[in-house]
């Protein structure tokens, strides 16, 4: 009776603790203030599909809107061009909208936008890590954004990004996820 009730106790403790392991690939777990990657990668898929119905008019839902459903938690939706080298939208930073975009560096003086170009220019996005300021502060933290190209009328070339800010998590593993996030989940037979 004794290893039954055990067992019984084991299995409890592992089913009740799969909720902060399952999580924790992200650094963000725990803290409810923080986007997640699957968050990440399901809202730049959404706005991938959303330009893709909406076109060029579709830009403007993008641009100056910290209440719009592209904002959430930590992290928001930008849009831009690599071969026009200018930011299209950003929500939180408006002074960004119209600047070229590929000779700009990040605080340990790396060109951001190239890696996102070349990320995003993959079939299915990428990760790319780099040192940005969170939402209101002025010090940079290390982010990770989701890049994916999109198809908007007249302009072949358009990329969408979000991101997370994040200490420990590697790209490779955010690379893996966001490949079982875009799949779609089957039910066991």
């Amino acid at each position: 009776m004794r290893k039954i009730m055990l067992g019984v106790a084991g299995v409890t403790l592992a089913l009740t603790a799969a909720p902060a392991w399952v999580g924790a690939a992200d650094g963000a777990a725990g803290n409810p203030n923080a986007a997640t990657s699957d968050e990440v990668v399901t809202k730049v898929h959404e706005a991938v599909q959303y330009l893709k119905d909406k076109g060029l008019a579709g830009f403007s839902d993008f641009n100056n809107n910290k209440d719009a459903r592209w904002v959430w938690k930590d992290s928001y939706v930008f849009v831009y061009s690599c071969r026009d080298n200018v930011m299209i939208a950003h929500p939180l930073r408006p002074d960004m909208v119209g600047k070229p975009i590929l000779q700009m560096k990040d605080d340990k003086d790396h060109l951001l936008f190239q890696d996102m170009c070349k990320a995003g220019a993959n079939t299915d996005g990428g990760w790319v890590e780099y040192w940005w300021p969170k939402p209101g502060e002025a010090k940079s933290s290390r982010k990770i954004s989701y890049i994916h190209s999109a198809e908007v009328s007249f302009k072949p070339d358009i990329q969408v990004g979000a991101g997370i800010y994040d200490d420990t998590t590697a790209v490779d593993t955010l690379n893996q996820r966001a490949a079982q996030v875009k799949q779609p989940k089957r039910d066991a037979p």
